[in-house]
């Protein structure tokens, strides 16, 4: 089983993958419409969304997790 290199989710059937690739080391949620991986301000958004439905963190709360979080994954060492 992968892990996304840039969310951490686990990748354990071709659906998890973008456009069913297995060769990509990132999710579908990490991923553009056309299959290439989303910058770091664009994953930044994203996951700082996702706290905000799924924690109910306020906007500025959600934004400095997202940093935090993404800041121990693979892809976005340096950030």
């Amino acid at each position: 089983m992968k892990l996304c290199i840039a969310c951490g989710m686990p990748m354990t059937k071709a659906a998890d993958y973008p456009l069913g690739d297995e060769s990509k080391n990132y999710c579908v949620y990490c991923a553009r419409p056309d299959g290439s991986m989303q910058s770091y301000p664009e994953k930044v958004e994203g996951t700082a969304d996702f706290l905000i439905q799924t924690q109910g963190l306020d906007k500025q709360a959600a934004h400095d997790a997202a940093v935090r979080i993404l800041a121990k994954l693979p892809a976005w060492q340096g950030y």
